[in-house]
């Protein structure tokens, strides 16, 4: 048995030790991707929504259970929604510490518990990004939107 498996919640400890480099790393990328809602709300607001999710990630995976996660990513979609965030800004931040975090588990797990580590935190994300989804298609649906003319996608194909 390796010292990293005899640690029983050796992932959420490791996240905790690296949160400050996990969530500087994450903040830099989406500093420099250029996401309009979030240049709008300012880098220190973004460091501390990054903190937040990843706060919520590391004890998900402490308690083994979604249910707070579950809730942020729900009332987070609803507000980013409201703010006129484009889905793919609230995605990309999401993804954006998924990978700041696997870039420290890569580098600090042993390759043999390096499954059970990256199937903790993508869990746990994907959990996130998934109720994010469905959050936003349930507001967006609400919305009354035209219906789109797609006749032109279908036309000329009568000689084959």
């Amino acid at each position: 048995m390796t010292e990293f498996q005899t640690h029983k919640d050796a992932v959420s400890h490791l996240l905790r030790e690296k949160s400050r480099e996990i969530v500087e790393h994450a903040t830099a990328s989406i500093s420099r991707s250029g996401l309009s809602g979030y240049e709008r709300d300012g880098e220190e607001v973004v460091r501390e929504r990054l903190a937040k999710l990843l706060e919520l990630t590391i004890t998900a995976i402490e308690k083994r259970h979604l249910d707070e996660i579950t809730r942020y990513a729900h009332s987070m979609s609803e507000a980013r929604f409201a703010a006129g965030f484009e889905f793919s800004e609230v995605q990309t931040a999401i993804n954006v510490l998924e990978e700041a975090i696997w870039k420290n588990v890569l580098t600090s797990v042993p390759p043999a518990e390096l499954p059970e580590a990256l199937g903790l935190v993508a869990t746990v994300l994907g959990v996130a990004k998934d109720v994010t989804a469905r959050t936003w298609v349930a507001l967006a649906s609400q919305i009354k939107m035209r219906s789109l003319n797609l006749e032109a996608l279908f036309q000329g194909t009568s000689g084959f």
